[in-house]
């Protein structure tokens, strides 16, 4: 049985209470080491083998799983946040499906998710943006032209750019050819939730500056949008007593 687990946006115990109980009953972990808190590693049981898919082919990483699979032994296979955003797990499983190995997926905690709780922030703020965009710069590898940065940017609402970091100057001139005004608030929050965490508030005018000031190259997460600044929002009617909900009358 292979076992992909999301391991969480940085800390290692923000992994899921499954996710833990399936490292501690794996006979090989294939980690992606450039990424993952080795931390996580202390959670394997005596004996475990463990490789790097940070040094690793995909052709690489499926003959591991192959030869555990032929000895009747159990597999993680354990991607960074949820391996469900940027974790190139389609091909892995495709090719599983093609050998009749059974596999299943546990999700992780994306951090994008940890960068919004190192900022204290919430995405969807009412009166100001209701929508979250999960997207990255074009660069090595490309992204489809409909779903450009620019393209995006003219739906103004809250941006979260994975794998960006270190294409700055032309994201900023995508986000404000888009329409985001050069004053737009925007965060670089890096390696969120890890002990050295840091986070910068912006904006989209001053994201590249930001960023070499600090230093930040990669293995940060850039957030943009009004809600940034976490201000200017309508009270939700979730909690209005004068709206009515399924478990709730009006009051007044």
């Amino acid at each position: 049985m292979i076992h992909f687990v999301g391991a969480g946006c940085g800390a290692a115990d923000l992994i899921t209470v499954r996710g833990q109980r399936l490292l501690g009953e794996a006979d090989v972990i294939i980690y992606a080491g450039s990424l993952v808190n080795p931390g996580l590693l202390a959670y394997r049981k005596e004996g475990c083998k463990v490789y790097n898919s940070a040094v690793m082919t995909l052709e690489e990483v499926l003959d591991v799983m192959r030869s555990a699979e032929a000895e009747g032994k159990t597999t993680v296979r354990l991607h960074t946040g949820d391996p469900c955003l940027y974790g190139a797990i389609r091909e892995q499983m495709d090719a599983l499906e093609r050998d009749g190995i059974a596999y299943d997926d546990c999700p992780g905690v994306s951090s994008f998710c940890g960068a919004a709780a190192a900022l204290r922030m919430e995405y969807t703020l009412p009166d100001v943006s209701q929508s979250v965009v999960i997207t990255r710069m074009a660069g090595r590898t490309p992204v489809p032209e409909r779903e450009s940065i620019r393209s995006f940017a003219q739906h103004g609402a809250t941006m979260v750019l994975f794998l960006s970091t270190g294409l700055l100057e032309q994201t900023t001139a995508e986000l404000l050819a888009g329409g985001y005004r050069s004053d737009t608030p925007a965060a670089i929050v890096y390696k969120a939730t890890w002990p050295d965490e840091q986070t910068y508030i912006c904006t989209v005018g001053t994201l590249a500056q930001c960023a070499k000031e600090h230093d930040i190259k990669k293995t940060a997460l850039i957030i943009v949008g009004d809600t940034v600044s976490q201000s200017g929002y309508a009270r939700s009617e979730l909690y209005n007593p004068d709206f009515a909900t399924e478990f709730r009358p009006a009051r007044s």
